[in-house]
């Protein structure tokens, strides 16, 4: 048994998770780079390893003849029966090769073809472990400035943060602890090559998965996210269990959980809303904190027209269109916003059916201010529209409102 050839391969693989396999399939190439440098050719020339014991021989494999015209692939009948009688012209010959007669030039060169397959191993590996870290976040050490990009030290490698990928408002300094996101890993020469975001809307995404135990087994589901790095991020969540709320879920007790998030990401705001498939409610929510009046939103060409109460407005748009700008990403929709008194003066309520309206889905104003017309107007508009929702969220208080204004 060589034991030191094995305790070499057993380092080998656990340092580097190089495969045992691969540096015994290095060494038979080595020495028959050897045999070829040694006698000019390694035609016939066998390498025979023991992955066990790691015990290997070289033999060279000669065809017996009457008369030898090419030693190094021909051996004479003597010479054959010397080493035993019964063989005959036309037999094969096993010859052991002795590899420590090799000279200097070869072996340097059979050292040279194990550490060439070393490092390839070593780039196979490193590869492959951050490959499949690819659309993940990892920390990392910010290292230096190399011009506008940043070198980030992830370990055993290094990744560049390019100018594109950075978020202007973000300033490192060396040695600094962060946490990126892998956008794409490169196989190279000179090992995998890395680049990271810190702008991408999925870094986002992890940080939560990594903060919140339910976005991370599936209860709670990210269905959409809407970012302006370093300013304001929009998030839709779905609930995938009627016990859990989604967005109490993001945000934690006393918004621990949120805070968390919006510590890594600089101070950056986050907006939570919650995620649902019918589009006009969809886009209601994307555009909190501001309240609506009503959606009237085209699926086929993506396209919604929102009305908001006129103090509203400017809420809805947000600074300099902003929050307009992340509910028009989050959803998918061309949102166009006007306020009840653009509403009014252009007709669309009459247009939509829903003159004497306001605030849709809020019953509390609704009721308030329009006590005479809801019996008729609005009750039987809701119901006419949205008939399974009227059931389920409205019916109750209309018939409070019917018990207490029916005359005895």
């Amino acid at each position: 048994m060589n034991k030191e050839l094995m305790e070499a391969l057993d380092i080998l693989e656990k340092e580097k998770h190089i495969k045992k396999a691969a540096m015994l399939e290095a060494i038979e190439n080595s020495l028959l780079t050897a045999c070829k440098n040694h006698f000019g050719r390694a035609d016939n020339i066998k390498v025979d390893i023991d992955p066990d014991t790691c015990d290997f021989s070289v033999h060279a494999q000669k065809e017996v003849v009457e008369q030898v015209e090419e030693p190094l692939l021909q051996i004479s009948l003597a010479e054959a029966r010397m080493m035993n009688p019964d063989f005959q012209i036309g037999d094969t010959v096993q010859i052991p090769v002795e590899s420590r007669s090799f000279g200097r030039i070869a072996t340097q060169n059979a050292k040279n073809v194990i550490l060439q397959k070393i490092r390839e191993e070593e780039r196979r590996v490193l590869y492959n472990d951050w490959y499949a870290l690819e659309k993940d976040i990892v920390p990392g050490v910010v290292q230096r400035y190399l011009g506008r990009n940043i070198s980030i030290n992830l370990g055993k490698v290094d990744a560049i943060l390019s100018e594109s990928e950075q978020v202007r408002s973000e300033v490192f300094q060396p040695t600094e602890r962060i946490k990126v996101y892998v956008l794409e890993v490169k196989d190279t020469t000179k090992g995998p090559r890395i680049s990271v975001s810190r702008s991408h809307p999925d870094l986002v995404k992890r940080l939560f998965e990594l903060e919140v135990a339910e976005v991370k087994d599936g209860t709670v589901e990210i269905k959409a996210i809407a970012r302006e790095a370093g300013s304001r991020t929009k998030i839709a969540v779905k609930s995938n269990d009627p016990n859990v709320d989604p967005v109490g879920a993001c945000v934690g007790v006393n918004g621990s959980r949120v805070g968390s998030v919006v510590h890594e990401l600089r101070g950056e705001k986050i907006d939570i809303i919650n995620w649902d498939d019918n589009a006009a409610y969809l886009i209601e929510n994307a555009l909190s904190p501001a309240k609506v009046i009503c959606v009237v939103a085209d699926e086929e060409a993506r396209e919604a027209l929102v009305i908001v109460p006129d103090y509203q407005l400017s809420l809805a748009i947000g600074k300099e269109g902003q929050n307009a700008r992340l509910a028009a990403k989050l959803t998918g929709y061309k949102i166009d916003i006007k306020s009840e008194t653009q509403a009014r003066e252009q007709g669309l309520f009459e247009e939509m059916g829903l003159e004497g309206q306001t605030e849709e889905g809020v019953y509390e104003n609704y009721q308030e201010d329009y006590p005479e017309d809801y019996q008729e107007d609005y009750q039987g508009d809701y119901q006419e529209d949205y008939t399974n929702d009227y059931q389920n969220d409205y019916q109750g208080e209309y018939d409070d409102y019917q018990d207490e204004n029916t005359p005895e």
